[in-house]
This record gives structure tokens, sequence and C-alpha cells, in this order.
């Protein structure tokens, strides 16, 4: 496993038990007399992102994320790893427009701050950014090894053979 592979899932790790921890404050400040805190429901929902694409380019390494694999039935390799390499490609295309676009918002959004948090809406924007520009990297190297790749596609763990 790589140093970027395991920078990511240390981020996601954080990220979900931030979550866990912020929701269990939530929940117990209902039954509390004290005031709540409104900030931790925004950092939950922030985390939240974070986990969901810090993530990202993982499962596109790991062949881990959603797929449909609507032509393992087709018997000729050539047709499947030419298959394999534009949704590769296509991941990576997503991945680098998301990329830019988080960009965009980390460049325009500088001044803004969270409600609740007063965090400057930049740092918001910073995982999303690396979580998608990994994500394209990491597809233009899967669109690579799959065209490089003689062998047809076999199913991973979670998957049936057709």
């Amino acid at each position: 496993m790589t140093l970027v592979t395991r920078v990511e899932l240390a981020i996601g790790a954080a990220a979900l038990v931030l979550v866990f921890l912020l929701v269990l404050v939530q929940a117990a400040q209902r039954y509390l007399p004290v005031s709540g805190w409104p900030w931790t429901g925004e950092l939950a929902r922030f985390c939240l992102v974070w986990l969901t694409i810090s993530v990202a380019g993982v499962l596109v390494t790991t062949d881990s994320h959603i797929a449909l694999q609507l032509v393992d039935g087709i018997k000729n390799p050539t047709v499947l790893r030419v298959v394999r390499v534009v949704a590769a490609v296509t991941v990576a295309a997503v991945g680098a427009a998301f990329a830019l676009e988080a960009w965009d918002l980390m460049a325009s959004q500088g001044r803004l701050r969270s409600p609740s948090l007063r965090m400057p809406l930049t740092w918001l924007y910073l995982f999303p950014f690396l979580g998608f520009l990994s994500t394209a990297v990491r597809g233009v190297v899967a669109a690579i090894g799959f065209a490089r790749s003689p062998e047809p596609p076999v199913p991973t763990h979670g998957e049936v053979a057709a």
C-alpha cells in the first residue's frame, strides 16, 4: 500500500470517527441541561463530505468503486479491455473536472466562513480538491494499466463471475 493510499485512508478514518463522535455529542445534548453546540452538526456534515471524497481515489485504485458490469458476458477480451479503458478515462475526466471546480471554489470562497465554526470555506474545499485530484490521477493510471494488460479482467472481492 502506497503512502498516498495510507494518508487518504487515514483522512477517511479520522472523518468517520469524527462523524460518529459528533453525532453522539448531538444526541447527548438533547438530554443534558446545557445549551447545545451548533458547530457539532456543521462539523459532522463537513466530515461526511471529507470522508466520501477523500477515499474516492483509493476506490478507483482497488477497483472497489460502484460499477455496473454490463459487458461481463462478452467473451472477447479486447472488447472488455476497451470498455474498462474508456470507463477509467471517464472517471479520470470527471475527477479532473471536479478537482478544477474545487480549486475554483477554494480560490473564490476564501473570505467566506462557515456559520457556526467560523472556518474559512477554503478549508472545506481542500479535501475534496485533493480527493478529486487523486481520483483523476488514479483513473489515468488505471486506464494505462487496463490498456497494457493482456489478461481479461477477473472478478475481485464482492463480484461474481459471469
